[in-house]
């Protein structure tokens, strides 16, 4: 029997990866007069893998097929959705593999996406993944004829409002992702990417500042703040501070304002890019010495190191009213590590709140 693999270490695959083995079954389902029960797929980073068919028909120049996406131990919004794709025979023209989105995939409303506005939200490489596989068994029959394909996602338009696709103008459905096809254990590979595609957008839109946010209640809280930004600038990045940088300083972004709460915060402030918590934990010393800084006793600041998160400092140095002078010199200690990283790349801004979203403080 082989040994199960330890829990957070499965590999899945993307949503571009199963919709190209679903265009894939359903061509040789056209082909052949009968749906095969596994396909095996090119990916696009060009190993090939065999999936499991979970349905599918043909009909005289149609076929239709549905791979069940497995996103292995790093499961989002569309892991089991069931990528569905329908291949038809076009006889008015020839070699060409025509793409649609159906039912559940978004539809482009915005600019800076690098796809076409009112076009299907399947990016580029699941584009070329798909007509890769397709043209790698279907060649002799696109010599005389063309296929259309359509792409679509049951329920892919309730999968969508958990992703940051109506931010980024993308509506009523899921985007189709993916750059190898494999997605990676723990590695939230789609969020990372809808983290970039927000600062693309609001780049392309002309604007000079984005807003990143660490989650739903600090993204509010900012919106709230900043009423006068385009909702373009407000980019809820995660844990994924650094590609969120990096993509900013590749686009041209000036200013940086950051919206986020203590234990984010903290663990901006001692150098980390990617701030989850299984990562490294937040340096209680760090906090220590900046309540040092700003006036706690010794007493205090042992009992801040010796302590396992940032929201006991914080609740502590409020007990003495010396909260906002430490959450300035935590948001100042925050800017000092960004521009050791990023020189003279950023002016910063960080808003601050509380665990219920009031304002606690506004450094620039």
């Amino acid at each position: 029997m082989t040994p199960k693999k330890p829990k957070g270490t499965r590999k899945g695959y993307t949503t571009g990866a199963c919709s190209a083995a679903a265009a894939r079954a359903a061509t040789l389902g056209l082909l052949t007069g009968k749906i095969p029960e596994q396909i095996e797929s090119l990916l696009p980073n060009g190993q090939r893998i065999t999936f499991v068919v979970h349905e599918g028909s043909v009909a005289k120049d149609y076929a239709h097929a549905v791979i069940i996406k497995d996103a292995g131990d790093d499961p989002d919004c569309t892991h089991q959705a069931h990528m569905t794709a329908d291949v038809r025979v076009l006889a008015d023209s020839v070699n060409q593999v025509r793409l649609k989105g159906g039912d559940g995939v978004g539809t482009i409303t915005m600019r800076g996406l690098g796809l076409e506005v009112g076009g299907p939200a399947i990016n580029p490489i699941p584009r070329k993944n798909i007509e890769a596989n397709i043209r790698e068994i279907a060649n002799e029959l696109l010599q005389s004829k063309s296929l259309e394909v359509t792409i679509s996602v049951p329920g892919g338009q309730d999968m969508a409002k958990k992703t940051l696709n109506d931010r980024l103008g993308i509506i009523d459905g899921i985007s189709i992702l993916g750059t190898t096809g494999i997605v990676h254990p723990y590695s939230t590979a789609a969020f990372r990417a809808s983290v970039v595609q927000g600062i693309e957008v609001a780049a392309n839109q002309g604007q000079q500042a984005v807003v990143l946010t660490t989650g739903g209640r600090t993204e509010k809280f900012t919106i709230r703040e900043l009423s006068d930004l385009d909702p373009a600038c407000f980019v809820q990045m995660g844990d994924f501070l650094g590609p969120a940088l990096d993509s900013a300083q590749q686009v041209g972004i000036k200013q940086i304002i950051i919206g986020g709460m203590v234990g984010k915060l903290s663990k901006i402030a001692q150098g980390e890019v990617i701030t989850h918590a299984r990562r490294n934990p937040v340096n209680t010393q760090l906090l220590a010495d900046l309540a040092a800084s700003v006036g706690a006793d010794a007493s205090v600041c042992a009992e801040i190191a010796a302590g396992e998160t940032a929201r006991f400092a914080g609740e502590r140095m409020l007990e003495l009213g010396l909260a906002e002078k430490f959450y300035k010199a935590l948001c100042s200690r925050v800017v000092k590590t960004l521009e050791t990283r990023y020189p003279g790349v950023f002016s910063y801004r960080i808003l601050m709140c509380d665990f219920e979203g009031g304002k606690l403080v506004d450094y620039v």
